[in-house]
């Protein structure tokens, strides 16, 4: 693991290890790990969970965090994303990219000379879903053999969980419209893993006896002008109190949030006793942490 770029770039006893560093990290231990480090936050979009996840995670491993907006860098538009790899590798130890194009992190990796992380791209957001697997398993003890319902939109997020899920012995059921199901590619990979995989346009097929029942937004950014077309297609994909009955008893709810309470989730779901949704934001902190401790951690 020299790069993160997507789940693909890991097998499974890598997610394991990275977990059990989480959990070390949660728990107080191994502190500044990381002195006298530096990390550059390139975010073409705005970001509250991964900007201040990470920001943080470096100081309190004892390094440190440049946070660097569209308007100073500019991505292929104000220089090349060569030129900003090549520069930023003789000034900081690592890169964590938050882009529109998946392509863009790719390109900071292969000219870049120190460790690249995707914190989002349009293809994948692989934190986001590394921290959720670290709060599946606080949750339920283990992963192997459950099953996790994904309802909504095929974006990011439900690629890099495919791919997680795949890895880790968990049956994921998507449920999507029409039109916004996951591509094939995606999908061929995971089985390729061994995963299984339930694609379907039943939200309430997907749900029946879930361990965990998993949405996110209807719009991400950047597809602004589909959102009335989108809230017109996704109407039925909203995860209420009847479809979270479908699943186990035990069951548990979560959102990588932002969310936007009365589309993708109905109002009061985040509060309810099922709802993990902060836990699964907490948890982004110790992930980042394990993650840079495995990328920065030596020289």
């Amino acid at each position: 693991m020299k790069q993160l770029l997507s789940i693909a770039d890991l097998d499974s006893q890598e997610i394991h290890s990275l977990i059990r560093s989480a959990i070390e990290m949660k728990q107080g231990g191994r502190k500044r790990m990381l002195e006298g480090r530096t990390l550059a936050l390139i975010f073409e979009k705005p970001s509250l969970r991964t900007r201040v996840s990470f920001d943080i995670a470096m100081y309190q491993l004892g390094g440190h965090a440049l946070y660097l907006s569209p308007a100073e860098v500019g991505l292929g538009e104000r220089e090349p994303i060569s030129d900003v790899a090549r520069v930023l590798s003789r000034y900081v130890d690592g890169i964590v990219a938050r882009t529109f194009a998946h392509e863009s992190i790719e390109t900071l990796a292969q000219y870049a000379t120190i460790p690249v992380i995707n914190g989002l791209s349009d293809r994948e957001h692989p934190c986001q879903v590394l921290a959720d697997l670290l709060t599946i398993y606080e949750k339920k003890g283990s992963m192997e053999g459950l099953i996790v319902s994904y309802i909504g939109d095929a974006n990011n997020v439900a690629n890099s969980l495919l791919l997680a899920c795949s890895l880790m012995g968990i049956d994921l059921r998507i449920a999507c419209p029409k039109g916004y199901q996951l591509s094939d590619d995606v999908v061929a990979q995971a089985r390729k893993n061994g995963g299984q995989v339930m694609l379907t346009e039943e939200p309430d097929e997907a749900v029946q006896g879930a361990d965990v029942v998993y949405t996110d937004v209807w719009t991400s950014m950047g597809q602004e002008a589909e959102a009335p077309r989108r809230r017109l297609t996704f109407s039925g994909y909203q995860v209420d109190s009847r479809l979270l009955s479908l699943a186990r008893n035990n069951a548990i709810f979560m959102h990588p949030l932002p969310a936007h309470h009365g589309e993708e989730v109905a109002e009061g779901i985040l509060d309810a006793p099922q709802s993990v949704v902060f836990d699964q934001a907490e948890n982004r902190l110790h992930m980042q942490k394990a993650i840079l401790v495995k990328l920065l951690g030596t020289k």
